[in-house]
């Protein structure tokens, strides 16, 4: 169960129900996901960017209703504006997020929870002629999150830094809130094809090498929200906004610039030139 004890007291983010509002016009909630990949050997700067595009998968701890998702649910105890996404712990974005992280992880770290590494995700709504930009840092959960035995330190920097950010909205049931429930409940909202790619050869690697054994091929619809397989791999990964900026070209000639900063366990507004 829960080992979130910090009960933050700040006020929902003054950007949230538009940014909402907004994503829910998009036909696939798409967005661009840039993190910093170590640089080559001999290079003058210690990372280049490295983005591509994600599926948005709501606020963590406000997993969309699914009627397809069998996976058992939380109850609606927390409420956050954290945007989530789904990873394969194989793919180069989750070690990416521990080695620029402040206690720079290396790869072995990178196989369970934790990271940290500055990140921003970019949202274009041309329905409203509207674009999102979130900066901040990026923390990833994996099986370790809850367990038997020693909790890893990479399963507490996730539970303080994301936890922190968590607001309680029923008092009297965050014990029964749990992270390792929430983690199989966005594992079961994916479809059965997309859980199968978390059974998938080794993402990036050359088709030449030696041949997939049977469990990894790609194709696979996967029912058993507890696959051993895909549940090694798959990975929800969760962004900490500390600034977000809300551009609005509906109209050139009238357009306008937002930008709300979390200072002080509270969101600042300012307008500034677009």
């Amino acid at each position: 169960m829960s080992t979130t004890t910090y009960t933050p007291s700040f006020p929902p983010a003054p950007w949230k129900s538009l940014f909402l509002e907004h994503i829910s016009k998009l036909e696939s909630p798409e967005f661009v996901f840039s993190s910093l990949h170590p640089a080559p050997k001999r290079s003058s700067t210690p990372y280049v960017p490295h983005a591509r595009y994600c599926i948005f998968r709501g606020m963590w701890a406000e997993l969309p209703e699914n009627k397809h998702n069998e996976a058992p649910m939380n109850e609606r105890v927390y409420e956050s504006e954290l945007p989530t996404f789904t990873s394969d712990v194989r793919m180069e974005k989750v070690p990416e997020l521990f080695a620029s992280s402040a206690g720079h992880g290396d790869s072995s770290q990178s196989q369970g929870s934790g990271g940290g590494g500055p990140v921003e995700a970019v949202f274009w709504v041309k329905d409203v002629g509207t674009q999102w930009r979130i900066k901040g840092e990026a923390y990833v959960v994996g099986e370790d999150i809850e367990g038997k035995g020693e909790e890893s330190s990479g399963a507490r920097t996730v539970k303080s830094e994301i936890g922190g950010r968590m607001r309680v909205v029923k008092d009297d049931r965050e014990k029964e809130w749990s992270w390792e429930k929430e983690l199989t409940a966005h594992f079961g909202n994916c479809s059965p094809g997309m859980r199968g790619s978390w059974k998938n050869p080794p993402p990036g690697t050359p088709v030449s090498e030696k041949k997939p054994d049977e469990q990894h091929q790609l194709g696979q619809k996967i029912t058993d929200l507890h696959d051993p397989v895909a549940r090694k791999n798959f990975r929800v990964v969760i962004i900490k906004p500390e600034e977000v900026e809300q551009l609005d070209l509906t109209d050139p000639a009238t357009a306008r610039r937002w930008k709300y900063t979390f200072e002080s366990g509270d969101w600042t507004k300012e307008e500034c030139w677009p």
